[in-house]
């Protein structure tokens, strides 16, 4: 039985529906967040079993959570997916699921193993087995290889945990390396801690931290995602910042429901609501205490796409804006639907190709009506989404994260970094 307190929000309204991507390709009230809130509750009356059809409608949501900026009523539908696939357990066939129950409980939660399979992983893309495997892979995998960016050649992995201040310091914060930011985005990483640096913030980043656990919270899988949460709060909460920052959406998103996730542990409950209070993601935070001058011109005529969980999750909407706004010489030309999914949603273009895939053209079309150099995309998966968008659907252009960009107009490597 589900216990889903957040279902007696729900009044069937309906003004969600042509905010959900599913609903909006396939116009079937089950793919709706409507349709799958009376599902569930539908389950929780003991109507229905929480079988593999109810499974599949459940899965093929994409947790973008545009239906939560939609409500009226304030329903906190993430919350409601989650807790059912919760009891659902991962979809799938018996191999797929005993591949993601290993990553989500031993790969994810633990640096040392994620690390491993990087530097494996990086070891595979350099050398020649990498083209004699593609030749073997059928057309689907072959397709999901492809989506893997090249490896960096170093991690993120600074020397120093405290990074001081260039300049008057500001502010102290501490900062999210993350598992997928570190691993494959330490430059993204590096710009993050110098464009704070830059604008006199002393930055700790805690040697103890880990995985923010969103990737299984969004999966159902709360029993690790709980030692996750824990972990980190560990980590940050008594370090004496004034932030802790995080330059990825889904990461922030998760962070700040710490709250919602410890909400029952008596050791961590409090703890857990004053953590999610520091987190911020690094556009908000840096608006918050007002950009420093000056910034180098960057003549680039960009579009930005909202990464679901910083729009509808965190709310975060004009503050990536008006950092790129304070970058002469840029132009922000906005698409249409800058806030609908790019399909990527975590492992969602993963395990829901075909829908990823429909989403994705659509948003390479809105892109290219921009006529855009650049999409600016603050999120390691909007990144990656894009970027084989560009390579497969066109318009062929460079994806830059926020703070890459912020980078470049403080005049990149001019300050070199300890990292």
């Amino acid at each position: 039985m589900i216990n889903i307190p957040e279902l007696d929000q729900c009044v069937h309204c309906g003004l969600c529906l042509n905010h959900c991507p599913t609903y909006r390709v396939l116009h079937l009230e089950p793919e709706s967040p409507r349709g799958r809130i009376h599902l569930v509750r539908a389950v929780t009356e003991g109507r229905i079993e929480p079988n593999e059809r109810f499974g599949n409608h459940l899965y093929l949501c994409l947790m973008c959570r545009a239906c939560e900026s939609a409500c009226p009523s304030g329903v906190h539908y993430g919350r409601i997916a989650e807790a059912a696939r919760e009891v659902l357990g991962p979809p799938g066939s018996p191999l797929a699921r005993a591949m993601e129950t290993f990553v989500f409980t031993q790969l994810l939660p633990s640096p040392q193993r994620l690390r491993m399979a990087a530097l494996l992983l990086r070891f595979y893309q350099k050398s020649g087995v990498r083209r004699l495997v593609r030749g073997l892979l059928p057309a689907r995998l072959k397709e999901m290889e492809g989506m893997l960016p090249p490896l960096p050649d170093r991690f993120f992995a600074p020397e120093a945990e405290l990074l001081p201040a260039i300049g008057h310091r500001r502010a102290r914060v501490a900062m999210l390396g993350g598992c997928v930011m570190g691993l494959l985005f330490a430059d993204i990483n590096k710009a993050t801690v110098r464009v704070l640096r830059l604008n006199g913030c002393d930055v700790l980043i805690p040697k103890a931290q880990g995985c923010c656990g969103a990737l299984n919270i969004h999966n159902g899988e709360t029993r690790m995602a709980k030692v996750m949460a824990r972990r980190n709060i560990d980590a940050f909460l008594d370090t004496g910042v004034d932030a802790v920052i995080v330059n990825a959406a889904g990461c922030g998103a998760a962070m700040k429901e710490y709250g919602h996730l410890l909400r029952d542990d008596p050791a961590y409950g409090a703890k857990a609501q004053r953590f999610a209070q520091l987190a911020k993601d690094a556009s908000e935070f840096l608006v918050g205490i007002g950009l420093l001058n000056p910034l180098h011109r960057i003549e680039m005529t960009v579009t930005y796409q909202d990464p679901c969980h910083l729009a509808h999750g965190q709310k975060v909407r004009a503050q990536p804006r008006a950092l790129l706004a304070a970058i002469p010489g840029l132009r922000l030309v906005e698409m249409e639907g800058s806030d609908r999914c790019c399909g990527s949603a975590g492992i969602y273009n993963l395990t829901q190709p075909e829908m990823s895939q429909e989403l994705l053209k659509e948003k390479m079309a809105s892109i290219a009506a921009t006529s855009a150099q650049a999409a600016v995309a603050p999120n390691p998966g909007c990144m990656l989404q894009i970027q084989y968008g560009a390579r497969r659907y066109g318009p062929a252009m460079s994806v830059f994260h926020l703070m890459e960009l912020l980078e470049r107009a403080y005049g990149a490597g001019e300050e070199p970094l300890s990292t």
